[in-house]
């Protein structure tokens, strides 16, 4: 890191929004945008580079806290790591592993609410990288088309694979099934806990967070009341 990257760096320890530090924000769990950061260059390289370039970094982490990386257990620790980021935990940031979508006719005149339950996923809070565990509740009311069972699963993993915030995931599988399937009646609820109140900070392991998107036909409360019904244990 050079003297530019270190003075950025302060800079950005300094700034303030409504009076709070981005330190202190990430610490709040604020939801500042619909999309995920990226930058403009996010893929200039390949993920082949991306994985060396992961793997050197995360060595020098690793020597920083003092780890052995000659020991047999830790010497391929790097390399582990900088291939679960890339294939794995972080690969949906990548747009060119988002899901296929094939959609069929709704043959069966099928015109209530389909819903998908307890979709489980895994993602990483991107205020201490540390891991989301929770359940994706997906529904929607056909407007002529349906959608394979197995890709609303997916698409809740697509999203879920990359540094995340559980309000901008709610919205973002919503919006996708919206335009997917050309509705507005589609509903996301997520009960998610989060490792970074459960496992540091704070250090409570009982609570779990709940957000919800509705749209369309769903505002209504007779429609929230029947898909809370329907999610019932």
């Amino acid at each position: 890191m050079d003297k530019t990257d270190l003075n950025l760096l302060k800079e950005e320890k300094t700034k303030a929004l409504n009076g709070e530090s981005y330190i202190d924000i990430g610490d709040d769990h604020w939801f500042l945008g619909l999309n995920t950061p990226m930058r403009a260059d996010a893929f200039a390289i390949s993920d082949t580079e991306k994985k060396e370039k992961i793997a050197g970094l995360f060595s020098q982490i690793m020597v920083v806290l003092g780890m052995d990386l000659t020991d047999d257990s830790l010497k391929g620790s790097p390399k582990r790591v900088a291939k679960m980021y890339v294939d794995e935990i972080f690969s949906g940031l990548n747009p060119a592993n988002k899901p296929a979508i094939t959609l069929f006719d709704n043959k069966y005149q099928y015109n209530q609410m389909l819903v998908e339950k307890n979709i489980t996923f895994y993602s990483n809070c991107e205020h201490h990288f540390v891991p989301i565990i929770g359940k994706a509740h997906v529904s929607y009311i056909s407007s002529g088309k349906v959608i394979g069972l197995s890709k609303l699963n997916r698409i809740v993993q697509y999203f879920a694979n990359r540094p995340q915030v559980q309000e901008r995931l709610t919205n973002q599988i919503a919006i996708e099934l919206k335009t997917i399937l050309n509705t507005e009646d589609v509903a996301v609820i997520i009960d998610a806990k989060h490792l970074c109140v459960s496992s540091r900070g704070i250090k409570d392991e009982t609570s779990s967070t709940i957000t919800s998107y509705y749209g369309g036909a769903f505002k209504t409360q007779a429609k929230i009341t029947e898909l809370q019904n329907y999610l019932k244990d």
